[in-house]
């Protein structure tokens, strides 16, 4: 029983071995898309709503194996606008006999085109005024842990042309990047981000590249003296204690540039503080990101001068 489970078996895959084959040779028709790719169309010139396909399904009749082929990687057609576009506002027209011959050139020899759908292709077109507007990134920067800013985010396309009709454009005067987190995870990061157009806006670009540069961040700790400031006339003041130590956030490239000398530490005098007075920081250096001092509160004496 089980051999002859076996050569039922063989049989059957010999028979589908052969259809195959057989497959392969016959000729018969089949139904493949065109994938089109349009060039030399102006910025300024806008579609109309109809719009140009971007795939063409066209029948061809061949041999099962070329026609496996198509159907595995699809036909390419690239169409120049530049000859069918002439004037401010109009019609572009591939006729049928211009699209045929075009197809059929991308065809392999032994392929015979049969039909095309749509048999030819039309859109109308006119000429739309443009404007240049600032990019604003409009998401926001997250840093990995240890890592901070160096500069300012900065957009590669810092402005872009727009194009529109007169009344839409006037309204205009900013186009913001889509509302995107961009994770920093890395020294220098790129990310691509897609431009939200107002309805009816078109731009030659769809997205700008936006670069980020960060640093690994170190902490450097320095003991500073304290000094007071608004101290009334004919008073002396005593802080205890009168040095503060002050750990400073910067990153790694600027860690032997930061010294004592960059950071004040002062206590603003105030009546309304009857018994300690808090530590301010003042520093201008821009590599120092961030610094805290203590004790971030110190105790004082108001001594009176003698007359």
């Amino acid at each position: 029983m089980r051999r002859e489970v076996l050569t039922f078996l063989l049989f059957l895959i010999m028979a589908a071995v052969l259809w195959y084959g057989h497959a392969l040779q016959s000729v018969r028709n089949t139904r493949v898309p065109v994938l089109i790719h349009y060039t030399g169309k102006p910025g300024a010139i806008g579609l109309g709503e109809e719009g140009l396909p971007d795939t063409v399904m066209i029948e061809v009749r061949d041999a099962g194996a070329r026609l496996n082929a198509y159907h595995r990687e699809p036909l390419r057609l690239t169409i120049d606008l530049r000859t069918y576009i002439h004037g401010e506002k109009g019609t572009i027209q591939v006729p049928s006999d211009a699209l045929r011959r075009s197809i059929s050139d991308i065809l392999q020899g032994t392929s015979r085109l049969i039909e095309t759908t749509p048999e030819q292709i039309t859109c109308t077109y006119f000429t739309e005024q443009e404007k240049t507007v600032p990019v604003v990134f409009a998401g926001q920067v997250s840093l990995a842990n240890e890592y901070q800013l160096v500069s300012t985010p900065t957009l590669r396309h810092s402005f872009v042309k727009i194009y529109g009709q007169d009344k839409a454009l006037a309204a205009i005067d900013t186009i913001y990047t889509e509302a995107a987190q961009v994770e920093v995870t890395s020294d220098t990061t790129v990310t691509r981000l897609a431009l939200a157009l107002p309805k009816g806006m078109r731009t030659p670009t769809d997205s700008v590249d936006m670069v980020v540069f960060a640093e690994r961040f170190t902490e450097k700790k320095f003991t500073i003296p304290l000094h007071a400031i608004g101290v009334p006339e004919g008073y002396t003041i005593r802080l205890f204690p009168r040095e503060v130590e002050v750990t400073v956030r910067v990153g790694i490239s600027h860690f032997a540039q930061v010294q004592p000398y960059d950071l004040r530490a002062v206590c603003t005098f105030s009546p309304a503080r009857k018994d300690q007075l808090d530590v301010e920081l003042h520093y201008t250096k821009p590599y120092i990101t961030f610094a805290w001092a203590y004790p971030a509160e110190v105790e004082y004496l108001l001594i009176q001068q003698e007359q």
